[in-house]
Parts: C-alpha cells; structure tokens; sequence
C-alpha cells in the first residue's frame, strides 16, 4: 500500500496536468525522466540501508547506533543532488525541446531540486524503520500524502483560494511541500519511539559508510541503468513530439501502479532473506523466496489481463485528447505482456539484496537494458519510425532477457550458499 501511495503521487501530478493541458503532461514527464535518471545514484546508495542493517540484526548485532549515520548519509546526500539538479539546468537548452516545452521543463525542474532533501532524508528513515519491519506509519504516511498532493496541486496548478495560477510551477512546489512533510513527521517519530543515545565514538561511521557504497554501488547503477532505458523514451521523442513524452508518461504512471506490488515485495524479500542470510538459516530464506516470487507472478498476470483488456479506459483516466489515446493504447498491449518479466525482475533484485550480491544484478542489468533494451528499442523506434511503439518493444524484449538471467545467477547462488550453511 505504500509503495502504491508513492506512483499515486505521480498519479496526482500527471492526473492534474493531463486536466490542465497536454503541454503540462509533456513537461512534467521531460523533467522528471530527466531528474529520476540523476537523483537515482543517490537513491540507489540508500536505499542499501535496510538489506545492510537486516542481515546485522540477523547476525545479532545492535543496530540503533547506525540512525545518525544514516541521517547524516541521506543529508549530505540530499544536498549533493539539489546541487547537482541546478548544474544541469542550463545543459536542457541543449537538448533540442521546443521553446514553450523546454521553459516549462526548467521552471518545474528548478523548484523539483528542492525536494531532493526531504525525499533522501524521507528514504532513510523508511529504509532503517524496515530493517526493523516498522512498515506500517511511513506506508500510511504515503496514503495520506496522496490526497495532500492532489489537493495541493489542484490549488497550486489552477489557482485556488486566493493563490495565483501556477501551472507547471505548482505542481513541483506541491512534490516540496509533501516531500518535506513525510521527512519530518518521519523523524520526530523515530525520535520519540526509539531511544536514542548520542554516541560520541564515530569510528563505525565510516565503516557503515563503505558498507553503504559497497552494498549500494551496485543497487544504485543497476537502478540508475533501469531509469535511463525507461526515461530516454520520453527524452528523446519528446523532440519529435511532446505527444509521445505525454503519452510515455502516462502509460508509465499506470505500468508503475502495478509494478509497486512486486517493487514491494522485493522490499520486503530484501529484508527478511538478509535476516535469514546474517542468521545463515537457508530453510527459512527458501520459504521466503518461493512464496514471495509465488506472490509476484499471481499479481503480474492479473495485472496483464487488465492492461490488455481495459487499454483505452485506462488511459481516458487522464486525458481527453484522441490522438493521446490512439498512441497510447496500442502501446498498452506491449506494456500488458511485459508484466510478469517486470515483475520477477524487480523480486529478484530483492533478493540479490538480500544476499548482498548485488554487483551481478548491475552487471544482469547492464546486459539487458543497455545492450538490448536501449539499442532495441532505439532501433524499432527512432529508425523504424514507431515510436513509442517501437521503444516499449524493446524494453519488454529486455526485461525477459534480464528476469533469465538473474533466475540462472540465482539458483547457482542458492546452491553455493547451501552448501556453505552446512
């Protein structure tokens, strides 16, 4: 529920934009493919904390020590991509956008860099709250966020209550807004549900630190990788036309709705096969393993029927426009046999995690997006001229090829480690 109140977000935005004008969608799309792809190396980094801290209360060390730290990390992290999102805005006249699109595309970027702080700081907090299986008020938090933000940018977008019509504008100081929002409510519950000792001894600062890029280098490439081959599609046809960015942002928004399931479940396969790997129990990581993979494909196939069944009702959620719709539903076939694959990828990597192999799925990753799924797709799309179509063949293609080889590197890892918990 929680991961699905994070693309409910995204749904408000999109949903809100598509009611404002196709334009907006297409800005809005451009700027956050852009963003994402950046600000996911710092994501990636902590998103680390969870598996790193599961498997050391597995191995029954105390692990209430690490919160500073991590605060620390997602800080300096945090300012690290505000800095880095400013540097790059003035290298987006360069990327070809007409100049209507590109002026919404910096304007909505600029006030986006702003929420990078709350949302590393946000990430951290949920990531050591996990490793203790403290799931339920950061998930809730998300919920609730999701009308805040839907009320929040349809004030700010159209101008409410005596505020002034914004626009594009709006919609990124509402994400600020919420971002900051879920930070701090998360951290004055840890600091009041845990007691916290300020320890002055900081020589294990630096050991979890490389611990966290260590573990974290890999999961942050791998995701950075999977961003780039999604969001390229919206940044290099939304010079063709910004119809097809709209359009890709859309279909993403509704693809990643049924994607939080397994996204979920990796989460929590992460957390529970570290346990189970720092407590070297292998029974109880297969348990996890099977019924968690179980889970993920009854899921992804449901949601293939849907997709395939109800394309252009799906789409009509956010937007009127006929030739918006006519791109997209053809597209929505693609995306709908592209589920399962999607699906187990994304569980496997959570169990990667989980194991701290998480070097093989960056390398599984860099195999399958970037030599297949990005020169694929490039091909069927830009050369062959279909577009949208074209692209998300090519990523469907990839994400197959991807899920074999990281079951492959699995069962040949299971079988090693068994041998070892011997």
């Amino acid at each position: 529920m929680g991961n699905l109140g994070h693309i409910l977000l995204g749904a408000a935005d999109c949903f809100v934009a598509g009611k404002y004008s196709t334009r907006a969608i297409a800005a809005i799309s451009v700027a956050t493919s852009i963003h994402a792809t950046l600000v996911m190396f710092g994501i990636g980094l902590t998103i680390s904390i969870s598996p790193l801290l599961s498997n050391k209360r597995g191995a029954k060390e105390k692990t209430k020590k690490y919160f500073f730290p991590s605060l620390k990390f997602a800080l300096c992290m945090g300012i690290f991509l505000m800095l880095l999102t400013f540097a790059y805005i003035p290298f987006l006249d360069y990327f070809g956008y007409e100049q209507n699109l590109l002026h919404d595309i910096k304007t909505f970027t600029f006030i986006l860099a702003f929420s990078t702080i709350g949302a590393e700081i946000n990430v951290a907090i949920k990531e050591f709250l996990q490793a203790y299986e403290i799931v339920f008020l950061p998930n809730f938090l998300l919920i609730i966020s999701v009308f805040l933000n839907l009320v929040l940018n349809w004030i700010f977008v159209f101008g409410k209550f005596g505020i002034p019509e914004m626009g594009v504008s709006g919609i990124a100081l509402a994400t600020v807004i919420v971002r900051t929002f879920i930070a701090a409510v998360l951290l004055l519950f840890c600091l009041t549900r845990f007691n916290f000792k300020i320890n002055k001894n900081t020589e294990h600062y630096k050991d979890y630190f490389i611990q966290i890029f260590r573990i974290g280098l890999p999961i942050s490439t791998s995701i950075m990788i999977e961003f780039l081959t999604f969001n390229y599609i919206a940044i290099v046809l939304g010079r063709i036309s910004g119809i097809y960015a709209a359009a890709h942002g859309i279909i993403l928004v509704i693809g990643n709705a049924a994607f939080m399931v397994p996204l979920a479940l990796s989460n929590a396969l992460a957390v529970k096969v570290g346990y189970a790997n720092g407590a070297k129990d292998y029974n109880e990581m297969m348990n996890y393993i099977k019924n968690g993979l179980g889970v993920c494909i009854l899921v992804m196939l449901v949601a293939s029927a849907v997709f395939a069944l109800f394309p252009a009702q799906l789409i009509r959620i956010f937007t009127k426009d006929l030739q918006l719709v006519s791109i997209s539903v053809p597209v929505m076939y693609v995306v709908a046999a592209y589920q399962l694959s999607d699906g187990i990828q994304v569980s496997m990597s959570g169990i990667f995690k989980g194991l701290k192999k998480t070097k093989f799925v960056m390398i599984a990753c860099a195999l399958g997006y970037l030599l297949i799924g990005i020169s694929l797709g490039t091909y069927l799309g830009i050369f062959k001229k279909l577009y949208l179509f074209g692209c998300w063949c090519g990523i469907a293609i990839s994400s197959a090829i991807l899920s074999a080889i990281l079951v492959i590197g699995l069962v040949f890892i299971l079988k090693r480690l068994k041998l070892q918990y011997k």
